[in-house]
């Protein structure tokens, strides 16, 4: 969980920092982060095909194939890690044909362009990490993420607002501080791998393994449904900042807000899921089937407690949370609107985060598309266009889509996961 978090910590800090920079600023950050958090997620989704090829060759005592699985993740993860950059180069050119307030578009550029150039580094990371959290070592990525963020929050301080001799870089300087801990959390986990003793019994296989086609394969197997469906989850959200646009820089500064809320909620759901994927993926390879449910079960338990525990202090203070962000007690009062909506899908999303995660931990990744696609695409996003435009509801509006599409996931997942008794897939 604690590693989760810490992928989001970077935006939050951003938002936090540049939030109290300016009002268009917060804006600009916004819609930059929301739309490259739809490949950041599709990426991260990707990588996340390695955790139960690793999880299962654990489980069935294999652990000196583990090496070569993890050259082959880096290989397949740096490629995708140049396509999504190819991707945000793209949307870089069309942001003047976008509709957005003309007024962002030079702060979104340069922003823009430098969080495109921490893709590639940030996707190099996620190999490593989702081979540390399928061998059940989740503690020593979470350090060297912590250590990241601390570097992010200093950057910011230091490049937003010119302090130590910096000039004063506003927007462009938190990207600056994201792009530099990116770097700095590729380094440090490479380093553990390759020059300690931690990973002695994994690394030794690592000079004589091979990437092959074989492995490569399944790897784009596994990987290439899960991005789909995260990226897809992701869009309902990320795309819906272009309706948000539509609305003004106002009405983009309160769905920042909300986003960076709503990510803090799901990637503590998805670092319990995770954990569940982990072990699913271990009792598969065991051949210890039955236990696979009673994980599933109690995954979904701890996020619905965790989503309650959350929830309580997020409705209470709902008409401070904005003022947390920014100055302007207009944002602040939108925020406070947007937050009932927010808490109506706390429980679809738990239910959707843990059978998700469960299918991938039991590698059964296909159908995760097509539901993702009916919930996400079919469902959240035109229903946002009708209650916030149609229906004249405006972002709370957009925001009330969200509960529909992510409780249809998560009652498609579980319906998936039940209905054929689940049994072990061997490994190549």
């Amino acid at each position: 969980m604690m590693g989760q978090m810490s992928t989001i910590i970077m935006g939050l800090a951003d938002t936090l920092m540049v939030g109290h920079y300016g009002t268009n600023e917060l804006a600009a950050a916004g819609f930059v982060n929301n739309i490259l958090g739809l490949l950041i997620i599709g990426g991260m989704g990707f990588s996340y095909g390695l955790t139960p090829v690793v999880g299962a060759l654990l489980g069935e005592g294999r652990v000196h194939a583990i090496a070569g699985k993890l050259k082959n993740g880096l290989f397949a993860c740096c490629a995708v890690g140049l396509l999504l950059m190819f991707l945000a180069g793209l949307l870089t050119v069309s942001l003047p044909w976008l509709g957005l307030p003309q007024e962002l578009l030079p702060l979104m550029r340069p922003y823009l362009l430098t969080i495109l150039l921490s893709l590639l580094p940030l996707m190099a990371f996620n190999a490593y990490k989702q081979f540390s959290d399928g061998i059940q070592d989740t503690a020593m990525p979470m350090w060297i993420m912590l250590v990241g963020n601390i570097l992010n929050i200093f950057g910011n301080w230091v490049l937003i607002f010119g302090h130590c001799g910096f000039p004063e870089m506003g927007l462009l300087g938190a990207g600056l501080a994201t792009l530099f801990s990116r770097l700095l959390q590729l380094l440090l986990m490479a380093s553990v791998f390759h020059f300690t003793r931690r990973y002695d019994l994994y690394r030794r296989d690592f000079p004589d393994s091979h990437i092959t086609h074989a492995d490569q394969r399944e790897l784009h197997r596994l990987g290439w449904p899960v991005a789909l469906q995260l990226g897809m989850e992701a869009a309902s959200f990320s795309l819906s900042a272009i309706y948000v646009g539509w609305l003004g820089s106002t009405a983009l500064a309160a769905h920042q807000i909300m986003i960076v809320i709503g990510q803090l909620f799901f990637m503590l759901y998805y670092g319990m899921s995770a954990a569940v994927a982990v072990r699913v993926s271990y009792y598969r390879g065991a051949g210890e089937v039955e236990q696979t449910r009673r994980v599933a079960s109690a995954g979904l338990h701890l996020c619905w407690l965790i989503g309650l525990c959350l929830s309580v202090p997020v409705l209470l203070m709902r008409s401070e949370i904005g003022l947390l962000f920014t100055d302007s007690t207009e944002v602040a009062a939108l925020v406070a609107m947007v937050t009932v909506p927010f808490l109506f899908y706390q429980v679809g999303d738990a239910l959707q985060c843990t059978y998700a995660n469960a299918l991938r931990g039991m590698a059964r990744v296909k159908a995760m598309v097509w539901i993702a696609f009916v919930a996400y695409i079919v469902i959240s996003l035109p229903l946002g266009y009708l209650f916030g435009f149609v229906c004249h509801w405006g972002l709370v509006g957009i925001w009330m889509a969200f509960p529909f599409g992510l409780t249809t996931a998560g009652l498609l997942y579980y319906r998936e996961f039940r209905a054929d008794p689940p049994t072990p897939v061997a490994t190549g």
